[in-house]
């Protein structure tokens, strides 16, 4: 529980009383003068909220210009946004005459009834919390947590939004997202791409190595350091098992990854390397009957 307090009737009912008596006092006052009241009270409220717009925009520059930000720099700005508009709210009511000191005294009775009523929201906002101190990832990162992987395309306070690669939008708790590992594939400038290929037994594994090692070299998005990795992997039942490992940018892994599968083959093949595949040969032994 986040919070541990006990509500008496009696403080509701005060507070309730308070706030009647505010609004009835309001209520006695003649038409044009509530009339005034308003409409001086909107002309304030918009002036406000114009000055509250323009400094959002000021606060979305300076944010543009500084990418470290991030997320707690998308924070910062909707949390100015709200305050502004709840002291907007604050001074219209007190401008119309009521008095807000029931109000703000009832904060404190409805934050502890909202507090059990909205216990996974404030977890929520906690875990987004914990997410922007830590700053795991940034909006536009690739990222996995939990069974879930795509892009970060938003987060607030409450979810975070994946996009995958087959363009599903997937969005998530931020409590989800902080209660598990996240692995954050776009924090680095490189990437490895882990790899297998396999050649028949018998054949040159020192030939076979080079097809292989020439084959990713002519990729433009492999790095040329630190370089590949071509080595045996394992001794398989009928085949001999290559690991390749290329290094990449994280935006070129797929690419490839996917370009490699489709070639590894037919490079082996046409410089005379046989690939293993399963067969099964049976034997008929035939006896003469007695």
């Amino acid at each position: 529980m986040f919070f541990d307090a006990e509500v008496s009737p009696d403080e509701v009912e005060s507070f309730s009383q308070q706030l009647m008596n505010g609004v009835m006092s309001f209520s006695k006052l003649n038409w044009s003068t509530i009339c005034a009241k308003l409409l001086s009270g909107l002309i304030g409220v918009l002036v406000m909220y114009c000055l509250v717009k323009w400094l959002d925009m000021l606060i979305g520059r300076a944010l543009n210009r500084n990418n470290r930000m991030g997320l707690l720099g998308n924070f910062l700005r909707k949390l100015v946004r709200w305050l502004c508009f709840v002291c907007i709210g604050i001074w219209f009511v007190s401008h119309l005459g009521l008095d807000m000191k029931p109000l703000l005294a009832g904060i404190g009775v409805t934050g502890v009834v909202l507090g059990f009523a909205l216990q996974e929201t404030i977890g929520n906002f906690f875990s987004g919390l914990m997410i922007i101190i830590n700053h795991p990832f940034n909006i536009g990162d690739y990222i996995e947590s939990g069974s879930f992987s795509g892009t970060v395309t938003d987060m607030d306070m409450n979810r975070v939004e994946l996009l995958t690669p087959d363009n599903k939008r997937i969005t998530m708790s931020n409590k989800l997202v902080w209660g598990n590992p996240v692995v954050n594939y776009s924090a680095m400038d490189k990437r490895r791409v882990d790899m297998t290929a396999s050649a028949a037994y018998g054949s040159d594994i020192s030939k076979a190595k080079k097809i292989l090692s020439d084959l990713v070299l002519s990729y433009p998005e492999v790095l040329p350091t630190p370089a590949p990795t071509v080595e045996v992997g394992s001794l398989g039942d009928s085949e001999i098992n290559f690991i390749v490992r290329p290094w990449v940018k994280p935006s070129d892994y797929w690419k490839v990854l996917w370009r490699f599968q489709g070639e590894w083959y037919d490079a082996l093949t046409k410089a005379g390397v046989d690939v293993p595949f399963d067969q099964l040969d049976v034997h008929i032994v035939s006896q003469d009957k007695a």
